[in-house]
């Protein structure tokens, strides 16, 4: 069993930021498998299902983003797993604008998400793929832009990197080294001085 834990904060007034591309791949996902309506638990919302033999859980805290881990380590808690069957899909201001990275553990990068998860777990061996949101331009705040809506150019890079994300996923129910197109890998970017990947 796997769970794929997708990050972002609950209600309409975030439901198309930045910040919530974690909740928006594991939408995509389950309405394109099929799934089963989400359900309230571990204070966030669940659905199960299966991929080809292998059984699968989405998870989409609804803690806020601050308090995400809590979801977390009570699902993995309760269904008895291992980090090694944790994937944890988040935003990422450091990478460009729908790039995505696979990272198969490592530190938080200052996204609060990933930091409380890490804290509550007490570890960063857990695999997460991230969706690239950028950095803001001009004036505006990193609060501002993460929480803020995308433009129609912007959103159709972000739901081009979601749909990619569709195959990494499944990839990684079934136990498959997870390899990120040529074509939208962030991977080969180093992370800025001080900031972890």
């Amino acid at each position: 069993m796997k769970l794929i834990t997708g990050l972002g904060n609950p209600g309409p007034e975030y439901a198309d930021s930045f910040h919530n591309a974690g909740f928006q791949v594991l939408d995509h996902l389950s309405t394109q498998m099929g799934l089963a309506p989400w359900g309230e638990k571990f204070k966030g919302l669940l659905a199960k299902g299966q991929f080809q033999g292998e059984g699968f859980l989405f998870l989409k805290p609804q803690t806020y983003m601050n308090l995400s881990g809590q979801s977390v380590q009570a699902c993995l808690t309760f269904y008895k797993l291992e980090l090694s069957d944790l994937l944890v899909i988040s935003d990422d201001l450091d990478l460009e604008l729908g790039q995505l990275r696979f990272r198969a553990k490592g530190g938080h990068g200052g996204h609060n998400g990933l930091r409380n998860i890490i804290q509550l777990l007490g570890s960063e061996g857990f695999a997460r793929l991230k969706v690239g949101i950028g950095r803001p331009t001009g004036k505006k705040d990193v609060t501002s832009h993460v929480l803020g809506r995308p433009s129609q150019d912007q959103l159709s890079l972000i739901q081009g990197a979601v749909r990619q994300a569709e195959g990494l996923v499944k990839d990684f129910i079934l136990g498959r080294p997870l390899v990120v197109p040529s074509a939208m890998n962030g991977n080969a970017k180093p992370p800025e001085p001080g900031q972890g990947s």
